[in-house]
């Protein structure tokens, strides 16, 4: 008996399908597949045609095979309620949806018709009129409060208003808003008690009448937690920041949700509030939580074609004592390059040791020991430093912090070899207004700082002063396009250069300042040829970023910046860097690559630089 050749169509390599085809593979999963074939056609314009093929599950799911005529007639069943639900949302009440398979009418065909293969599928959709609302009438509307962090837009901001196109989503938005108006009162068990919705197709038009209950005003209750394992739950219940009697409020459940999630100790914490409200006019809290494993650890790697390939590690301890404690320790090399030459790398190893809830559940204490070696461009440092401060979040946009810091280190540079021991003390303020951290497409963001330090080996006192600005314009439909800005700007009061150490100096330059040019090598030239640092810095950078695909995004980017000894300098000494990235866009963010070139480049500065990192520039 012989043995026929066969086409190839997958290889099992560990687990893993090569050179499989993924629709053949589904079909093959299916003990009956149902191939069919979908001729959409609406009698309206592009948005309706839009929203009924948005709607359509057979059109979502043309190419895969159904589950049978079973499978294929029951998604035909479903798609009538899905169709019409559409309509209603695109403000037509009279439309009349068709789903024929195989010439005959979905719903009215057996599950176990014997179906061609593939079967011809038609949905013919007649919107009728278009509907628009006449009488709107909301009873007890809520009393529009003195307390502007209390105020919820009307509804007939949602589009319900008499002459408004009648879309079914108007309603459901302007019944959210009725109740979110009650709730921001105090009034937790607002809820809907009738809704009365009728379409009168003599007129094309809609008659609403929407009827709220209020219920009974509500403080917040007693919170019992339950699911801790290691964790304090007196202190699970004080970091929630609800106190028994203070009036109800979503706003602060949602803080309190927050702060649950900033301890970083939990895979899921959840607030359940009881069902009814109490005679007492408590409304008590189920807090229910899961803990996550006590220890975790994380790699990373960046690359610059100037400063070469940079790897570190962490390792972080949880809930060391029961009250979301944290202990981080960090490693890193960096600064390899070829060929390898070690004394040329950078080494960092750190702890940080976090203890939220001090003081008040929206306060952490944070001490933090580093000792690391780092090559720059105009100097080499080794240094040994502490800090012991204080991170209180005012809100979720308004963050201050401050505490003390001290440092041992040496420099190497233009100046010979220096030792400095420094005392200082910090304090900032961060606001922060994005709508996203990792990537912004609006909003706004500022840094201020204030480092006043003094050094004991020159007997010098000084101080440091640092603010930043970045802003974002995101344009077209879901902000494709966004036009971002950056400026920052510093100053250092004190001593003279040659007495005070490099990294209480400005020097500008890499991924994060002015790219083209290499990290932290621009600065004051000496006159002699060598770099040192300034006692000045403005920096200013613009991007403009659009997205080609959902995953794939372009940029292009204007760079430039100052660092100056004692006064400003010309427009001459400007450092200008441009050049064009990619971003793909992934889940956890932006992964970014970036070539730039440096526009007045200087001896010793290269050519160009290839930066590669996660999430945007700025």
């Amino acid at each position: 008996m012989g043995l026929s050749a066969a086409p190839v169509a997958a290889f099992d390599l560990f687990g893993l399908k090569l050179f499989e085809d993924p629709k053949a593979a589904d079909a093959a999963l299916l003990a009956d597949p149902q191939p069919y074939k979908v001729n959409l056609s609406v009698n309206g314009d592009g948005d309706i045609e839009g929203a009924v093929r948005n709607a359509s599950s057979l059109v979502a799911d043309q190419d895969q095979p159904a589950s049978g005529a079973a499978g294929l007639l029951a998604k035909g069943r479903g798609d009538y309620r899905r169709i019409v639900a559409a309509l209603y949302n695109e403000g037509y009440y009279g439309g009349v949806v068709s789903i024929r398979v195989g010439g005959q009418e979905a719903a009215k065909l057996a599950p176990d018709t014997d179906l061609p293969d593939p079967v011809e599928v038609a949905i013919v959709v007649e919107p009728g009129p278009l509907f628009h609302f006449n009488s709107v009438n909301i009873v007890n509307v809520a009393p529009v409060s003195s307390d502007w962090a209390d105020y919820v837009p009307p509804a007939s901001s949602r589009g319900l208003n008499s002459g408004d196109i009648a879309k079914a989503g108007a309603i459901v938005k302007a019944e959210a808003l009725a109740l979110e108006a009650w709730r921001q009162l105090g009034y937790a068990k607002a809820e809907i008690a009738n809704r009365n919705v009728v379409a009168d197709h003599a007129t094309s038009t809609v008659d609403v009448t929407i009827t709220v209950n209020p219920g009974m005003k509500a403080a917040f209750g007693p919170v019992a937690v339950s699911g801790t394992e290691r964790m304090d739950p007196d202190f699970v219940r004080r970091q929630t920041g609800l106190a028994v009697g203070e009036e109800y409020d979503p706003d602060t459940l949602a803080r309190a949700q927050k702060r649950l999630d900033r301890l970083e100790v939990f895979s899921s914490a959840r607030l359940e509030a009881a069902q009814s409200i109490g005679a007492d006019g408590l409304l008590p809290y189920s807090l229910i939580v899961q803990e996550l494993p006590g220890a975790r650890f994380g790699v990373g790697a960046n690359y610059s074609s100037i400063d070469g390939l940079g790897v570190e590690a962490f390792h972080l301890w949880r809930n060391l004592f029961g009250q979301a404690e944290r202990l981080r320790l960090d490693a890193k090399v960096a600064s390899i390059a070829y060929p390898i030459d070690t004394t040329q790398f950078d080494y960092l190893f750190g702890g940080t040791f976090t203890k939220p809830g001090v003081f008040t559940p929206d306060t952490d204490l944070v001490a933090a020991v580093s000792a690391e070696r780092t090559v720059y461009p105009t100097y080499t440092q080794t240094s040994a430093n502490g800090k012991l401060g204080l991170t209180h979040m005012f809100s979720d946009q308004i963050t201050f912090e401050g505490g003390a810091t001290l440092d041992r280190s040496r420099f190497d540079d233009t100046f010979g070899t220096r030792d400095f021991t420094t005392a200082g003390v910090y304090a900032g303020a961060t606001l922060d207004f994005r709508n996203d951290k990792v990537d912004a497409t609006s909003g706004w963001y500022a840094k201020v700082s204030v480092e006043p330090f003094y050094e004991f080996r020159f007997a010098n006192p000084g101080a440091k002063f640092t603010v930043e600005g970045r802003t974002y314009f995101g344009f077209a439909e879901d902000d494709k396009f966004v036009l971002a800005g950056r400026v920052k700007a510093g100053a250092v009061v004190g001593p003279s250069q040659a007495e005070i150490s490099p990294d209480k100096l400005f020097f500008a330059g890499g991924g994060g300042s002015v790219r083209g040019y290499g990290y932290k090598s621009i600065g004051v030239n000496d006159g002699q040829g060598n770099v040192t640092g300034g006692r000045y810095l403005l920096e200013a950078s613009l991007e403009a970023r659009a997205k080609v695909t959902d995953t794939i995004g372009v940029v292009g980017f204007l760079d430039g910046g100052y660092v100056a000894a004692d006064v400003f300098p010309g427009l001459e000494d400007l450092r200008i860097g441009a050049g064009l990235g990619v971003r793909y866009y992934t889940g956890l963010g932006p992964l970014r690559l970036d070539v730039a070139i440096p526009l007045n480049k200087k001896a010793g500065d290269s050519d160009y630089a290839v930066y590669v990192g996660i999430g945007q520039a700025f």
